[in-house]
């Protein structure tokens, strides 16, 4: 493994607190690792970049999916999943999600998370797209996320976990192998530490969900800014899928501006029968898939958008009128207040949606117990790449794949003995490695993504979004080189650069892929190619911020860490 030796332009960590296991992120799959990791007898502390419910999983409305209901199997989940994946699936990571998942999910409900049952007492399972079963399990109709992340947070709180809210992580900590050895931090003027300081730790665990600010409309609440997959590459680690980003179809349209968190319209309106239209009302996903609105979400996303540039419309409709105010008010709660809101009343008007990003299927490659290619670093949840995905993540097998990675992740740390290494941190460069960009590149990076490497790419758009990355990317380097100066460090700072750093790999990941696959989708080559492209793009950072691009042999990933390595 080949350290970088970037690091954020930052000042020296001015207090540190010593750990077996930190976490960083309180989404679902960052509290299951810290309780199981607690569970274990092993310190644990969490650190989140708000408040601890804060995370995307508060925002997850559809559900979690899982092998739970009569005559449902694992097998038939695997299936579903590898359908959805467009042959990139890593099968052995899949077939741990769904047959250790059901468990998971059961585990979830005794620390107390409370689903919605039937007047029989069993769950309530409803369908979303690309599953050919009732397997999605949800809470509160369309508050599942919520509901989980308030079980998990009571957990954390009753079992008085340390946790560190309000924390922009920075960078990762190594020892002179190589080794982790903890994380840099910035608290935000809040809590028992204030500024910049460091948890020294021989295991440190990335949950910090997704990247979706890289967009400029997306479901992912602002503090999604891919800064764990940007730690991840400067500290060596490789990461993998990038360009597989998914753009949820149904995304409440509020007007060709619009910029940041949009609301989001769950899969699970379309599973209990809502019909996608026209601004003429002609159902158009009728015999493009046998799903017809749940096909899988890249197939429904695509169908939009070809409607869309058909009759030169900036959005479509879903249209659940049919539903009557009871079932809107009972089941969809959420949704029909966000509708409302925006002055739209889903009971009696057709409601306009448009394709938002949403959910990275790549991040941070991984193995099947959550080891990257850094000794002691794990990932787990949206940052990671394990494989489940493919080109193409299946409706809420999210939650799922944060739970059961993370809690694999838990035992691999207590049984190695990881936690037994006494870490000794190398002292930070003194002179920044990585110049920081000015807080309004966030937005010119936006724009940038959005025109060239959204629902619609092509070799020109790739291009063009590749030479304006560049350029935001030089102008900050050479500023640098010429006076010494960067941007002022700062959360707004240290996003924007992060946000640069993923969209480089990105890009450049979408432009190496040659084809169209799952949620990449290549105007200019709009088939599918197994010969050449059924294997995945592998990318990591050299020390001179430049890109290292190669492509696995197969569908399966290589090990993360040779076996002398693993402890």
């Amino acid at each position: 493994m080949t350290t970088t030796g970037i690091r954020l332009h930052a000042p020296a960590p001015g207090w540190s607190i010593d750990a077996d296991v930190v976490v960083v992120g309180s989404g679902v799959a960052g509290l299951t690792a810290a309780l199981r990791c607690e569970a274990a007898g092993l310190t644990t502390v969490v650190v989140t970049k708000a408040r601890l419910d804060d995370g995307s999983t508060r925002w997850a409305q559809g559900g979690i999916a899982a092998a739970l209901g009569e005559g449902d199997t694992p097998e038939q989940h695997l299936d579903d999943t590898l359908v959805a994946g467009a042959g990139l699936c890593d099968e052995e990571a899949v077939r741990i999600l769904v047959t250790e998942g059901p468990d998971a999910v059961r585990r979830l409900i005794a620390t107390g998370a409370q689903f919605d049952a039937s007047t029989d007492g069993n769950l309530e399972l409803t369908r979303e797209g690309g599953h050919h079963r009732r397997r999605i399990a949800h809470a509160g109709g369309d508050a599942t996320g919520a509901e989980i992340s308030r079980a998990l947070v009571e957990a954390v709180r009753a079992r008085g976990l340390r946790t560190i809210e309000n924390a922009l992580v920075l960078d990762l900590l190594t020892d002179a192998e190589g080794r982790t050895a903890g994380v840099t931090l910035h608290v935000m003027g809040e809590g028992q530490h204030d500024g910049v300081g460091a948890v020294h730790a021989p295991a440190v665990v990335l949950a910090t969900g997704g990247m979706g600010q890289v967009f400029s409309a997306t479901t992912n609440p602002a503090v999604s800014t891919g800064d764990g997959v940007a730690l991840a590459l400067r500290a060596g680690a490789e990461v993998s899928d990038l360009e597989f980003v998914q753009f949820h179809p149904t995304v409440l349209f509020l007007g060709p501006d619009a910029e940041g968190q949009q609301p989001l319209v769950s899969e699970a309106v379309r599973g209990e029968g809502a019909h996608l239209v026209d601004g003429d009302g002609v159902r158009f996903m009728l015999g493009q898939h046998e799903l017809a609105e749940l096909a899988p979400r890249d197939i429904v996303a695509k169908g939009i958008v070809r409607r869309m540039l058909d009759n030169d419309a900036e959005h479509m409709y879903l249209d659940a009128r049919h539903f009557g105010a009871e079932m809107w008010e009972q089941r969809f709660p959420t949704i029909l207040a966000a509708c409302r809101a925006h002055g739209i009343d889903p009971v009696t008007q057709p409601v306009p949606v448009a394709p938002a990003a949403h959910y990275a299927s790549g991040g941070v490659r991984t193995d099947s117990h959550g080891r990257t290619t850094v000794p002691g670093l794990y990932a787990c949840g949206e940052v990671a790449c394990t494989g489940v995905h493919g080109a193409n993540r299946l409706a809420s097998n999210s939650l799922l794949e944060g739970l059961v990675y993370a809690e694999r992740i838990a035992a691999d740390i207590a049984s190695t003995g990881l936690h037994a290494r006494v870490p000794q941190p190398l002292p930070t460069a003194e002179r920044p490695a990585h110049p920081l960009l000015p807080p309004e590149a966030r937005f010119a990076i936006q724009r940038i993504m959005t025109r060239g490497a959204g629902v619609l790419r092509s070799e020109a758009s790739l291009a063009e979004a590749a030479d304006r990355l560049h350029r935001l990317h030089a102008n900050a380097r050479d500023a640098l080189d010429e006076n010494g100066k960067t941007a002022e460090p700062g959360v707004d700072t240290w996003e924007a650069t992060n946000l640069l750093c993923v969209a480089r790999v990105l890009v450049e990941a979408a432009r190496r892929r040659e084809e169209t696959r799952g949620c990449h989708w290549r105007e200019d080559r709009p088939e599918r190619d197994d010969t050449a492209w059924r294997r995945h793009i592998v990318v990591r950072l050299n020390p001179d911020r430049s890109l290292a691009v190669r492509t696995t042999d197969t569908t399966d990933f290589p090990p993360t860490l040779p076996q002398a390595q693993e402890q």
